[in-house]
């Protein structure tokens, strides 16, 4: 498998999905904008949205794939099987429950994680609904995690990696023709949540019938290989989801703030997570499965020489991509959302965060490509220490920020706090021997800084003023946009091409089959 050629394809699929994110974002900011009930809407949808992050594509992507990989390097197509079916059953039950306690449990849910909305009864009961609708995405996003982790562990990445782009269709469709008959009109959006979670699920079931690994139920809880997955799942929850929490508690900080204020850290995150979900997750998708085979052969030179690209993949494609939002940061948040409702006064707050989560991008991304060196070797217990020094001084920051920065500060605190998550998790790896950076490293990060200075004069010339971008027309701010992006990812790679970088100094292959 030519992991480079992988990497463009699942960063294809994710760029179709990000564009179409962002076409329902601007439909949802257009028909809604920021206030009460997409305040509203973006809390009912964080809480499971969260739980899918943690658990599915999370805690147990990160216990499961590597003991699938094991399985089906080491023991055969009949025991992999069966540890398919026993888990996968064992996962439908659990979550049939926990979307049942969590619709019953919805007024307790939104009063701990949002309790400034107390205030405001009809917000509060609007929260309330939304959520008990949007709730059983939980459910459907397990299980598509768990058929992800199987297409994967078989090299079948593109169909995962496609998947979201129905969840964006699914609110597209709802927010411009079924809104006007819903009342209120956000609800739409609360049952846009829930289609799209079943047609995710639904796509997978073709897939996995294909490669002959379609789960048959077979709940055993006491197999081996079950209690493996569930013994390392436990504390992979903080291991691997440590900013999704930090963006859960921000939300109970955000609901004490001035109304929008919790729109404005969504938008702002939705920016930011274009380039997160671009690179990082499609390196992590790739990774995890490749660094447990070769960690299951006893391959450490592989293993170390895998995490060694991604990380000089990381830095090539995300400083750059870090320094583009904070610097384009008005030019893209009017030209994307500065349309009906979504007013001025709000691409501006939209900005403060924007700028603060950028200082952090390329620590999350990190983080996306040195946990899984961690949970390819099942070792739990370093992330989980990592992950609880750095929830802490996430709060401490919080504290700290919120009094003069507002919503900005909540948003520096996670960015803060991935780089030091990042920082851990690589010395980590060093200590273990389990990382040793190739050489020349010195003169791929010097080279990249000078690239990076190129990158940042052009931008600075050629964006000119934050208030002409306000001013402009959405057809004049598109192709403004269009010619400084352009000329800016031009100048960047030009310079590094001049000084030396070739495509095909990233190249890399490697075998996914199973070992004879």
């Amino acid at each position: 498998m030519n992991l480079l050629r992988t990497l463009a394809t699942v960063s294809g699929m994710t760029l179709l999905s990000r564009i179409l994110g962002f076409v329902r974002d601007f439909v949802i900011a257009h028909s809604f904008g920021a206030g009460i009930a997409t305040d509203a809407f973006f809390v009912a949808f964080r809480l499971p949205n969260l739980l899918r992050r943690l658990f599915a594509e999370g805690a147990f992507s990160q216990a499961f794939v590597p003991i699938l990989a094991e399985y089906r390097s080491r023991r055969g197509e009949t025991e992999t099987k069966r540890l398919i079916d026993r888990v996968s059953s064992l996962l439908f039950l659990i979550l049939i429950a926990v979307s049942l306690i969590g619709m019953a449990g919805a007024p307790l849910l939104i009063a701990l994680t949002a309790p400034g909305f107390a205030a405001n009864t009809d917000k509060f009961q609007l929260t309330v609904e939304l959520t008990r609708i949007t709730f059983p995405y939980i459910f459907f996003m397990s299980l598509v995690a768990v058929a992800a982790g199987i297409l994967n562990t078989w090299s079948r990445f593109a169909l995962p990696a496609f998947t979201p782009v129905l969840l964006n269709l699914s609110f597209i469709g709802m927010a411009l023709f079924a809104a006007p008959w819903f009342d209120p009109p956000v609800l739409a959006l609360a049952w846009a949540v829930f289609i799209g979670g079943a047609l995710q699920l639904a796509i997978q079931i073709p897939a996995l019938a294909k490669i002959g690994m379609f789960p048959r139920f077979d709940p055993v809880w006491r197999d081996e290989g079950v209690q493996r997955v569930l013994k390392l799942m436990a504390p992979a929850v903080l291991g691997v989801s440590v900013a999704q929490i930090s963006l859960i508690i921000n939300t109970v900080f955000a609901s004490f703030l001035e109304s929008g204020s919790v729109s404005w850290l969504y938008y702002a995150d939705r920016l930011m997570e274009f380039p997160a979900g671009l690179l990082g997750a499609a390196l992590g998708t790739i990774l995890l499965p490749s660094l447990a085979k070769t960690h299951a052969q006893g391959n450490a030179e592989d293993f170390s020489a895998l995490l060694d690209w991604g990380l000089r993949l990381t830095l090539l494609l995300t400083l750059p991509a870090s320094l583009a939002l904070a610097m384009l940061a008005v030019p893209l948040l009017s030209t994307l959302f500065q349309h009906g409702a979504f007013g001025v006064t709000d691409v501006l707050r939209t900005r403060e965060a924007l700028v603060a989560y950028s200082i952090g991008l390329t620590g999350l991304i990190l983080v996306k490509v040195l946990a899984p060196g961690f949970y390819a070797r099942q070792d739990i217990r370093t992330p989980v220490k990592i992950a609880l020094l750095t929830l802490a001084v996430t709060q401490l920051m919080n504290l700290a920020f919120i009094g003069w920065l507002k919503h900005a500060g909540l948003a520096l605190s996670i960015g803060l706090a991935s780089c030091l998550n990042a920082a851990l998790l690589w010395r980590g790896l060093r200590q273990r021997g389990a990382y040793l950076p190739r050489p020349g490293w010195a003169g791929f990060v010097l080279r990249i800084l000078v690239a990076l200075v190129v990158l940042g004069t052009i931008l600075w010339f050629a964006t000119g003023a934050d208030a002409s971008w306000l001013a402009m027309s959405a057809s004049q701010r598109i192709l403004r946009l269009a010619g400084v992006v352009c000329g800016g990812g031009a100048a960047y790679f030009a310079t590094l091409w001049l000084l030396g970088f070739r495509l095909r100094d990233f190249r890399r292959t490697i075998d996914n089959n199973p070992t004879p």
